[in-house]
């Protein structure tokens, strides 16, 4: 079937979001009076959203009487840092340019939470023709709903569409949505073979050959 659309994971695969979060943890351990912790412990978990930074951070669980309200303020450190460091990676520009010329649709599903994710587009300017995030529907990913509800906001078969990601869940939420899947190295995660991505690439430039 003739590619229609491509689909996009936001942290770690469109946008490096990484410095930004990390900058927001490691504020919030030092009002708490906590060494920060090194970029290259926090970019890793990045992908697994602010519960897992703070998870780590203060070593605790979201069973601990002060977890919710770290969240919360990491949450409002970030907010207020959102577009200090972040920028799209290098060569998505252009990508994304190309998307259009050639006159493909183009959309982010995303775990992260909809006020975040519609705010850091406006202060990139980046405009996709559909957003799904982690809080618009019941399910997010790995479950294949949120993929399936851009297709259908598009009007768009799954199987023309090709998804890109840094994650494992976002393997599994394509393949379980029927689209083909594109797993990115320069991202948050290692990636592993047994992902069961259909496309490997190392950077946003080899996109070009699968369009």
């Amino acid at each position: 079937m003739t590619l229609s659309t491509i689909l996009f994971d936001l942290d770690g695969t469109l946008v490096d979001t990484a410095p930004d979060l990390a900058y927001a943890l490691n504020a919030l351990l030092l009002e708490n009076g906590i060494e920060e912790k090194s970029y290259k412990v926090i970019k890793p978990l990045v992908a697994h959203g602010g519960k897992a930074l703070i998870t780590m951070g203060f070593e605790c669980n979201e069973s601990h009487p002060e977890f919710t309200q770290r969240h919360q303020r990491l949450l409002q450190i970030y907010t207020d840092n959102i577009d200090k460091h972040a920028k799209t990676f290098e060569g998505i520009d252009d990508l994304l340019a190309l998307i259009k010329q050639r006159k493909l649709l183009w959309g982010i599903v995303t775990n992260k939470p909809e006020n975040l994710s519609y705010l850091l587009l406006e202060k990139l300017g980046v405009k996709p023709d559909v957003v799904v995030c982690g809080d618009t529907l019941e399910h997010s990913k790995p479950h294949p709903a949120p993929l399936l509800y851009a297709c259908a906001q598009l009007a768009v078969d799954p199987k023309s569409c090709l998804f890109v990601g840094d994650d494992k869940n976002d393997m599994i939420a394509g393949k379980n949505a029927g689209i083909k899947t594109v797993a990115v190295t320069y991202g948050y995660g290692t990636v592993a073979q047994d992902w069961g991505y259909d496309y490997l690439i190392d950077y946003p430039q080899e996109i070009q050959r699968l369009i």
